[in-house]
């Protein structure tokens, strides 16, 4: 191993690790309730959701960099898939409030922790899905 893989290692990864920050910031930006307040106090079903989530991001994040030719294309692919997750998660939440009455968003908030495994599960699903196009 030379000095430029190992120096292309740390530009991906610290590259890859603010991503996710943003990413995830983004995300806490559009949940009825603050997720870092919730995470301090406690609530496991907003912890569930929120780690799922981010291994969701993490998997495409890995997914993007091993198929991808430069930084930019993984990164961008990383904030596309992240939109296209965030715009199934939104339509899961829609369909489920309207046809099942289950507002997964304020049952996680409450700490029902099936609400939020639910929730954080959509991520892993959009996530494999994402992927295998990778």
């Amino acid at each position: 191993m030379d000095l430029h893989v190992l120096v292309s290692m740390v530009v991906w990864t610290v590259s890859s690790a603010v991503l996710l920050f943003v990413l995830m910031y983004v995300d806490s930006l559009f949940t009825r309730y603050n997720d870092l307040e919730e995470l301090k106090a406690g609530n496991m079903a907003v912890t569930t959701r929120f780690v799922l989530k981010l291994l969701a991001q993490a998997y495409i994040l890995s997914s993007s960099i091993s198929a991808a030719s430069s930084l930019g294309e993984a990164l961008l692919v990383s904030v596309v898939s992240f939109l296209l997750l965030f715009a199934l998660e939104k339509t899961v939440h829609l369909l489920l409030g309207k046809w099942g009455k289950i507002e997964l968003d304020h049952g996680t908030q409450l700490g029902k922790i099936g609400y939020g495994l639910l929730s954080g599960s959509l991520h892993i699903v959009g996530a494999l899905l994402i992927s295998a196009f990778l």
